[in-house]
């Protein structure tokens, strides 16, 4: 069966036997959250930051968009002070079942909320938004077809002037043989968290490129047990792209994000107290085991904010 990428990845990861319906993410790539839960107390203290900007609202909501097994909003309940814990209104939005172990004040659903007052955050989604990908011939670009089954591709017909005019704002093609990921469904994703937020913040954080460097031939890719694996859609493994993160700020921009942020994550979370500092050698001395444990977190937090790993990715965070 020969579909558009687009077509295609939505059949493999959320297809009746989709791979996101079957699988849990952290099983077969390391995320933040994964990582250290050093993450999940960053998040939290954005979360108070929001809430000190909104007022300390009677009811302030977390949404965590593309919740995977829900460690996030769980880390960050088993650490928020009652004062703040008792006012959250939390949702887990992902198209998989509710996992057995999450807390029961977790609202687990499959579409965001109509409004939202509070902080968004979407760690690792939008790469898993299906896009379709093109390439550029001596006739102008086409769309690449891909066989379900095998992964074997083929080209297919000129793109739709929609789809056009966003490559040639967002991702031109200078050579005949050069890819592109078509981002305008990454755009609308986006966009459709920014008219849900009354007020907050929304975060977007994903491997990303802008639009002055990138990739000559796009950054389709498969993960399976924790390997890079060829992208054949049959279900069988993840199947994710890097995001154009300058073209969801712009989208996000016109759905009503009244602030724009662009940075990496190494920047937002040394701004948000990570910084992986080593404990002072002292401590050795007085504390031997208080010295291990302080090392350790070094090291996580050292991994949270590797620019040439986690610390990379890209951070958007607009405000309403």
């Amino acid at each position: 069966m020969w579909l558009t990428w687009r077509a295609a990845t939505e059949r493999a990861l959320y297809g009746d036997e989709g791979f996101y319906l079957r699988e849990r993410p952290s099983g077969h790539f390391r995320t933040s959250v994964s990582a250290s839960a050093a993450f999940a107390e960053a998040v939290l203290t954005l979360l108070a930051e929001v809430d000190s900007d909104l007022g300390t609202p009677d009811v302030l909501d977390l949404v965590d968009i593309g919740a995977g097994d829900g460690a996030l909003v769980t880390q960050v309940l088993s650490i928020a002070k009652p004062a703040l814990r008792d006012r959250l209104r939390v949702t887990a939005v992902d198209l998989s079942p509710r996992p057995d172990d999450l807390p029961e004040r977790v609202e687990w659903s499959r579409s965001l909320p109509l409004d939202i007052t509070g902080l968004a955050i979407a760690n690792e989604w939008l790469d898993n938004v299906p896009l379709d990908v093109v390439e550029q011939t001596a006739d102008g670009p086409r769309v690449v077809m891909v066989n379900v089954h095998t992964g074997e591709e083929r080209l297919g017909g000129p793109l739709r002037p929609a789809d056009r005019a966003w490559l040639e704002r967002w991702w031109p093609l200078s050579r005949v043989g050069a890819r592109a990921e078509i981002g305008r469904p990454r755009d609308q994703a986006w966009a459709s968290v920014l008219v849900r937020l009354t007020e907050g913040r929304a975060v977007a954080v994903d491997y990303a490129h802008p639009v002055d460097n990138r990739p000559l031939h796009g950054t389709l890719t498969g993960y399976r047990d924790g390997a890079v694996v060829a992208p054949v859609p049959d279900g069988t493994c993840d199947i994710t792209a890097h995001v154009a993160l300058d073209s969801c700020a712009d989208a996000g921009r016109k759905a009503g994000a009244s602030s724009t942020t662009l940075s990496t994550q190494r920047e937002a979370l040394r701004e948000l107290g990570i910084t992986g500092a080593r404990p002072p050698l002292d401590l050795a001395q007085v504390d031997p085991r208080g010295y291990l444990k302080a090392l350790a977190r070094a090291s996580e937090e050292g991994e949270l904010i590797d620019p040439s790993g986690l610390g990379g990715f890209g951070w958007l965070t607009q405000r309403r």
